[in-house]
C-alpha cells in the first residue's frame, strides 16, 4: 500500500485554512468569520477555495441549520463545513446538513461501521464529502486505516478543548496518522493550532489546517489569519504570545498572566480564600503574585513555625499560614524583610498580623485575616508542610497560591495546568468581548442576554 506523501511548503499551494466558529451566537460568528476570512484572501490573492468555512458544534446546537444555511449566504463560493459530530442516524443527520448547503459533514471516528457507512452513502448521494473526527478514537492509526477503507474522504485529527487544557498537541498524530494512510483520504487538523504551529501539522502531513480560538478570540481575526496563512507561505513559524497551553513547568508564567476572577471562573467560581484583606494595595498590578505553597499550622499568636517555615521555602513560593483565625499576630515586618531576602513571593495569614506601616513601605503582597499591634510568642508547637485549612478550605503543600486585587484563590496542585490554561482561555475570551465592546457595542450585546433568558 502506498503511503501518503509528506507536505512541504510551498509559495504557491498553501493548504485550505478552516475557520472553526465555536461559539453561541450567530451573528458574532458570522462578523469574525468576515474578518478572519478577508485576511486568508489578502494573503492568498482572493483564493477562496484557501478559506473553508466551519459552523462549529456549539454553533449548530445553538442555532441549528439556520447556522449553516446563514453562512453559505456570507460567504457564497466557500468550502462550508459542517461539524455535526454524527454518532447515530448518519445518513439523516448527512442529509439535514447537505441540503442546508454544507460542502463537508463531520461525523465522529468512534461512530458504529454502519453509522459511518450509511454517512458516506449519504455523502455521495447529496454530493458533500464525509470528514471522521478521531476525538477519543482509543487506536487512532488502526480506525483512520478502517475509515479510509471505508471511503471516508478527510480523516480530522482533533485535539478537543478539554485535552489541549491537559497539554496534548495534534502534531504527532498527525504524523502517525500520516505514515498509517495510504493517502486517499485527507488529514485535517485542529487543536489549539496557531500561527507557530500551523506549519508543524501541515509539515506533519495535514491537508487541511482548522484554526479555532487563535481567530474567534483574537483582538483582530484578521491579522490572526493573516499571520497562520503567511507562516504556511514562508514554511516558517510566526512567534505568538497569544493562544498557548502551558506545560508543568510555565505555570507561573501562566497564573501571572490571569487574574484571579479568571481563574475563579476556570474552576467554575471556587477557589477563593475569603476573609483576607492585603496589607499592602500599590498600584494596579503590582500587588499580584503566583507560586506554590509551604504550609504552616500554628496557633493563635505563636509566631516560631510560621518564621522557621521561611527558611524551608525557596525562591517563588508562597507561605500559607494557618492561624486558627487567631487575632494575636504570627507575623511582622522581621519575617516579611526575612522572606524578600530568601525570594518568597507572597504571604497569606488566615489570622493576624503586625508592623502594617513597615510591610507597606516593602512593598510586599501579604494577605491576612486580622491587623493588630499585638505581637505573640514563639511558643513551638505549629507544623510545616503538612495539610491545612485555611478560610474553611483545604490547602496542600505545593497548592498554587495566586492572589491580586480581588482577592486569593488556591488552586489544587494535580489541576494546576489545567485550570490554568483553562485561566487563559477565559481571559482570551473576555479579550475578544472587550474588543467588541470598544467597537462600540456593549456586554449584553455581545453575549444576547435578552436571547438566552429563561422564557416563562
Amino acid at each position: 500500500m502506498a503511503k501518503k506523501q509528506v507536505n512541504k511548503p510551498s509559495q504557491s499551494e498553501i493548504p485550505p485554512v478552516q475557520i472553526a466558529l465555536d461559539l453561541i451566537d450567530l451573528p458574532r460568528a458570522v462578523k469574525i468569520a468576515q474578518e478572519a476570512v478577508k485576511g486568508i484572501l489578502t494573503e492568498t490573492d482572493g483564493d477562496i477555495s484557501k478559506a473553508w468555512v466551519e459552523a462549529g458544534t456549539p454553533l449548530i446546537k445553538s442555532e441549528g441549520m439556520n447556522a449553516v444555511r446563514e453562512l453559505c449566504a456570507a460567504f457564497p463560493g466557500h468550502t462550508i463545513c459542517a461539524d455535526m459530530k454524527v454518532m447515530d442516524a448518519g445518513s439523516t443527520e448527512v442529509e439535514i446538513a447537505a441540503k442546508a448547503g454544507a460542502n463537508i459533514v463531520f461525523i465522529l471516528g468512534t461512530a458504529p461501521d454502519s453509522c459511518i457507512s450509511e454517512a458516506i452513502l449519504a455523502g455521495k448521494k447529496y454530493g458533500v464529502k464525509i470528514a471522521a473526527d478521531l476525538i477519543s478514537v482509543k487506536d487512532p492509526a488502526k480506525r483512520a486505516i478502517e475509515l479510509e477503507e471505508m471511503g471516508i474522504d478527510i480523516i480530522n485529527i482533533h485535539v478537543g478543548l478539554d485535552q489541549q487544557v491537559l497539554g496534548v498537541k495534534p502534531i504527532d498524530l498527525v504524523k502517525e496518522i500520516a505514515q498509517a494512510i495510504s493517502g486517499k483520504a485527507q488529514i485535517s487538523a485542529a487543536g489549539g493550532i496557531n500561527s507557530e504551529t500551523a506549519i508543524q501539522a501541515y509539515e506533519a502531513g495535514a491537508d487541511i489546517i482548522i484554526v479555532g480560538g487563535s481567530l474567534y478570540k483574537a483582538k483582530s481575526p484578521e491579522e490572526s489569519a493573516r499571520k497562520i496563512v503567511q507562516s504556511l507561505k514562508s514554511g516558517k513559524p510566526i512567534e505568538t504570545k497569544e493562544f498557548l497551553k502551558y506545560d508543568k513547568e510555565h505555570l507561573a508564567e501562566a497564573f501571572m498572566k490571569v487574574s484571579t476572577s479568571n481563574i475563579s471562573d476556570a474552576m467554575h467560581r471556587t477557589g477563593e480564600l475569603r476573609g483576607l484583606k492585603p496589607v499592602w494595595e500599590g498600584k494596579p498590578g503590582e500587588l499580584k503574585f503566583a507560586g506554590p505553597a509551604v504550609t504552616v499550622r500554628t496557633y493563635n499568636g505563636d509566631w516560631s513555625a510560621p518564621v522557621q517555615a521561611i527558611d524551608h521555602a525557596k525562591a517563588g513560593d508562597v507561605l500559607v499560614i494557618d492561624a486558627c483565625q487567631g487575632e494575636v499576630a504570627v507575623w511582622g515586618e522581621l519575617a516579611t524583610n526575612s522572606c524578600k531576602t530568601v525570594g518568597i513571593v507572597g504571604v497569606v495569614i488566615d489570622g493576624a498580623v503586625r508592623d502594617i506601616d513597615d510591610i507597606r513601605r516593602l512593598k510586599f503582597p501579604l494577605f491576612a485575616r486580622h491587623f493588630t499591634p499585638t505581637a505573640g510568642e514563639p511558643k513551638g508547637f505549629g507544623e510545616i508542610n503538612a495539610p491545612i485549612e485555611v478560610c474553611g478550605r483545604k490547602v496542600e503543600p505545593g497548592d498554587w497560591i495566586i492572589g491580586d486585587e480581588s482577592g486569593v484563590v488556591v488552586v489544587p496542585r494535580d489541576s494546576a495546568m489545567e485550570m490554568a490554561n483553562r485561566a487563559i482561555d477565559v481571559l482570551e475570551k473576555e479579550n475578544r468581548i472587550r474588543e467588541e465592546i470598544q467597537r462600540g457595542s456593549t456586554l449584553g450585546q455581545t453575549q444576547y442576554l435578552s436571547k438566552w433568558d429563561v422564557k416563562k
